[in-house]
């Protein structure tokens, strides 16, 4: 299993809350490594989240939730 990270957006600040904005795919879902499946926010900046490996995803945060860089949000298997 790999989890999928919130990425550091904001570098001046690792501790820094964001915003999963919007995922790209839904719960249960077969991805690609290197496949675009979320997009979050950070301080009015956008980043893309993409997958890690090949496997299944495992939502582990809702669209719209607060969610602090460097915390879990997938997990693949």
């Amino acid at each position: 299993m790999t989890e999928v990270l919130f990425p550091p957006v904001d570098e001046t600040d690792p501790s820094a809350e964001g915003v999963l904005a919007t995922w790209y795919v839904g719960d249960g879902d077969r991805v690609s490594r290197g496949q675009l499946i979320a997009e979050v926010q950070v301080a009015k900046v956008d980043a893309e989240v993409v997958a890690p490996v090949d496997g299944t995803v495992e939502l582990l945060v809702a669209e719209d939730d607060s969610v602090r860089q460097g915390m879990p949000i997938a997990r693949i298997q």
